[in-house]
């Protein structure tokens, strides 16, 4: 059996399986470690035609994505968007509590205006 990079490894499956990368990057933005979805973002970025051609889509210089996806990257949401959606992904919002979607109208506190 050939050796071969983690990362390597990880986007053919992301490739072979896309339902699987979903949920590996909803579980990584549900536990908020930005690394570790950094890291998940950049091996499927190799899988969706590589890190270049992410970058073409998006609109970013090689170097500028490179540096995005590394585990210190800090990315802008519009960069991060970019990202994704040259990948045919996007963000979305979802509730941290079902029961919120049960009020007819949410509370101020729960929107963040001021009571």
């Amino acid at each position: 059996m050939k050796n071969r990079p983690h990362d390597d490894a990880m986007a053919e499956l992301y490739r072979g399986d896309p339902a699987f990368a979903l949920g590996v990057i909803n579980d990584m933005l549900e536990d908020g470690d930005q690394a570790e979805l950094l890291i998940v973002l950049r091996q499927m970025a190799q899988a969706f035609g590589g890190v270049q051609a992410v970058a073409e889509q998006a609109h970013l210089n090689l170097t500028q994505i490179y540096r995005t996806l590394s585990p210190k990257g800090n990315p802008a949401l519009s960069i991060f968007s970019a990202i994704l959606k040259a990948m045919g992904l996007r963000l979305a919002v979802q509730p941290l509590c079902r029961r919120l979607f049960h009020l007819s109208t949410p509370p101020d506190s729960v929107l963040g205006l001021p009571a």
